[in-house]
């Protein structure tokens, strides 16, 4: 009995040290939080309850592109069916109750609200080839929606109304003929129409290695370029190699292109981890590499600018490491980074795209078994965690 006693006092005594040792941990664990530098750069907070739920059984499927129109509507696109499990389609299969792809096209108003709903194959008579893996969507200044398509044979993009009318097609499925064709495109990763000229722009993409410039009334290319303004150049790059040089052409996929408001050309080089700025005629300015150790898929996925006059920053969507990094945009320096890999608001599984609305807030599509849309709510200029900040969860 004294024995037990004993045993049960040093085992009491044992306990309240681990406690006493894990609330030291957890205490140095703050302090080391509240040690750490922080940065003035935008806040956001995810709206965890944003958009709302999709009527008719639809679900999405790999979501592939966001853009936000002039009504700060949210247009996305998704791969439907193809990119669905079975168990996610039993309506389609017959089997069960639930559920069905939703269209390809879906718009929803600032309040989340489903508003419009349409894409996918031509029906008889309408004369368009649809993607065999729709990428990327853009709607411009004068309200025509822009698709791409990084299929095996996509060597074309489509114009569209906003009610899903067929405008006009450039290129033809199957007609890549590589990175100098006036014509075609190969396997286009996304489209962004500038204002002021016209000029529709194009991320070209996963088999080509350029930036292309089209009239955007006749779709017309007017001019074209690979890496650091030269030429493009489809030879075959190899590996990624984080020790070697920065390779003179693009490699695969050239997944995104946007102007900024002092007239710079922002392109992603995924698989090089890296953003290219040009002048609009294709003459190079600078570059600056983001995780240059990231292997596979590569870290410089799509942007957006922060709506400021200056677009003082830069979002950089990054779908391997699950984050959304912030960039001073005149020098490319990170300051801060939000997000984590996972399945709960705030987290990514592939964060694909992204898009910002008139007031600041950021909207984040997932591909691959993320098949998502979020909307992270800007909360304004203040301090942050300088470096990767995790999930930013609401504080209330």
């Amino acid at each position: 009995m004294k024995f037990s006693r004993r045993a049960l006092v040093v085992a009491a005594a044992a306990v309240a040290l681990a406690a006493l040792g894990a609330g030291q941990a957890w205490l140095d664990n703050l302090a080391h939080a509240q040690q750490r530098a922080m940065v003035d750069a935008p806040r956001f907070e995810v709206d965890p309850l944003w958009p709302k739920p999709l009527p008719n059984h639809w679900v999405l499927g790999m979501t592939i592109g966001v853009w936000v129109d002039e009504q700060d509507h949210v247009w996305i696109i998704h791969r439907g069916a193809d990119t669905l499990h079975a168990n996610e389609r039993a309506l389609d299969l017959k089997v069960g109750e639930c559920c069905t792809a939703a269209p390809p096209v879906l718009v929803f108003d600032p309040a989340g609200n489903l508003v419009r709903a349409w894409g996918g194959p031509a029906k008889a008579g309408e004369g368009y080839e649809w993607p065999q893996s729709n990428h990327g969507i853009h709607v411009d200044h004068k309200g025509f929606v822009w698709i791409g398509g990084n299929g095996e044979k996509d060597a074309h993009l489509l114009k569209f109304t906003k009610d899903g009318r067929f405008l006009f097609q450039v290129g033809r499925l199957g007609g890549n003929k590589g990175s100098n064709d006036g014509e075609n495109f190969g396997r286009v990763a996304k489209i962004w129409v500038d204002p002021k000229t016209n000029e529709a722009y194009v991320a070209d993409g996963y088999r080509n290695k350029r930036v292309a410039v089209l009239d955007a009334e006749t779709g017309k290319m007017k001019r074209f370029w690979g890496a650091y303004g030269n030429k493009p150049d489809d030879a075959d790059l190899g590996k990624y190699d984080p020790a070697a040089p920065l390779p003179r052409q693009f490699r695969n996929p050239v997944h995104c292109v946007e102007r900024a408001v002092d007239g710079l050309v922002y392109v992603c080089d995924r698989q090089a981890n890296r953003i290219q700025v040009f002048n609009p005629d294709g003459s190079f300015v600078r570059e600056a590499q983001f995780a240059r150790a990231t292997l596979g898929s590569g870290s410089a996925w799509d942007l957006a600018f922060s709506k400021d006059a200056q677009q003082k920053f830069l979002y950089l969507a990054d779908g391997t490491n699950e984050v959304v990094r912030v960039v001073l945009r005149e020098t490319l320096q990170e300051v801060t980074a939000f997000g984590d890999g996972g399945r709960q608001p705030g987290q990514f599984y592939g964060v694909h795209s992204i898009a910002t609305d008139s007031k600041g807030n950021i909207y984040t599509t997932e591909t691959y078994e993320g098949k998502r849309l979020q909307k992270f709510v800007f909360k304004g200029i203040g301090p942050v965690a300088a470096g990767k900040q995790g999930t930013v969860w609401p504080l209330r």
